[in-house]
């Protein structure tokens, strides 16, 4: 078992494979120090632990020096999710390093208001969205002090979806499927659409930094990502030629 005495220095770091974007970060007591991130598709096999020894590399730092490593958890991508939480166990394996999983909307929650804190009042109401397929979203809402007023799940979006909430409170809808909802909402004056923002890393450094101090740890043996829904594989349809 793991103790942390909230001393100094604690390093910890951080993955996040949940969308399309790969990126790893730093952070010391909950303040990131470095980050990497490459934004295109299909990266994360190829690109994610070479990010990491670029990352530790560049800092000077080892394995050795850290108190944790944290993953975003998902809901997202069911092969980027894959990607992320089983190269995080591996690290904590080899290293006996303790693991944190992070809920990736709630994360994301935490980057919107490190980013856009003008946006923010008592009133607001932050949705962040995954991208699932067609007008499906992973989604979640939480309130001004990010706590959670409705549960992570897959959603399908609508003018009407957000009617009751919007009745007197504004909504914020952000992340990678936040975007194809922006004509949808263009007239609405209680929610509002923040289209190109993008999941980073850097938004678990608080998080995973107050889950260390309060000992919060996932069994690394039994650890699976946050899919919300099963993984459901598509049939290529068969190449035919018009001209035939």
């Amino acid at each position: 078992m793991y103790i942390c005495a909230c001393m100094p220095d604690q390093i910890i770091l951080q993955i996040e494979t949940a969308t399309q974007v790969c990126a790893v970060a730093l952070s010391i007591n909950g303040v990131t120090i470095a980050s990497l991130e490459v934004d295109e598709p299909n990266v994360h096999a190829s690109r994610l632990t070479l990010l990491v020894e670029e990352m530790l590399l560049k800092q000077g730092l080892s394995f050795g020096e850290l108190a944790a490593i944290a993953v975003s958890m998902g809901p997202g991508s069911y092969t980027g999710l894959r990607i992320g939480v089983s190269t995080a166990k591996g690290f904590c394996y080899a290293t006996g390093l303790p693991l944190i999983g992070i809920n990736t909307l709630t994360a994301m929650a935490a980057g919107f208001e490190m980013r856009h804190p003008g946006l923010l009042t008592e009133n607001t109401l932050l949705c962040p969205m995954v991208d699932a397929r067609r007008m499906e979203v992973y989604s979640a809402i939480y309130d001004s002090r990010r706590q959670p007023v409705s549960a992570p799940a897959a959603n399908i979006i609508n003018v009407e979806t957000f009617q009751d909430l919007a009745a007197d409170r504004q909504i914020v809808l952000f992340g990678s499927g936040a975007d194809k909802f922006a004509q949808i909402f263009a007239g609405h004056s209680r929610v509002k659409v923040i289209t190109g923002f993008k999941n980073s890393a850097r938004f678990l450094s608080q998080l995973a930094f107050e889950a260390l101090t309060r000992g919060e740890f996932a069994d690394v043996a039994y650890f699976e990502p946050y899919y919300l829904k099963d993984f459901i594989p598509t049939t290529p349809k068969p190449i035919t030629n018009p001209f035939a």
